[in-house]
């Protein structure tokens, strides 16, 4: 005894597989485009570090090839004697422990 299969529908079946396709490549799709702007920030980044390396080592070399300027004699301040040696004022910090209790 043979029993009869149910007939397939077959526009049912057709509606079904075009939408899991679109669905699938609009996955395909958006991880393709997140996979293009990340390689382009990557490039970006990459581009822009190369840019500032190249600036960084010319200005580097510039700066050694450069003559260095001489400094200018500082003027005596006023009330002091041409005669004497300037003598700079020097700065003493003493650190005071803050956490120290009263006795």
């Amino acid at each position: 005894m043979t029993t009869a299969a149910p007939p397939i529908n077959t526009t049912q079946f057709s509606v079904n597989v075009t939408t899991k396709s679109r669905e699938q490549s609009l996955y395909q799709s958006s991880g393709a485009i997140v996979a293009a702007i990340v390689v382009g920030v990557i490039i970006i980044f990459t581009a822009v570090l190369l840019i500032l390396k190249t600036y960084n080592r010319r200005m580097r070399v510039k700066r050694e090839l450069e003559p260095k300027p001489t400094k200018p004699a500082m003027p005596p301040a006023l009330g002091q004697n041409s005669n004497s040696v300037a003598q700079h004022p020097t700065v003493t910090f003493i650190p005071v422990d803050i956490h120290m209790q009263n006795r």
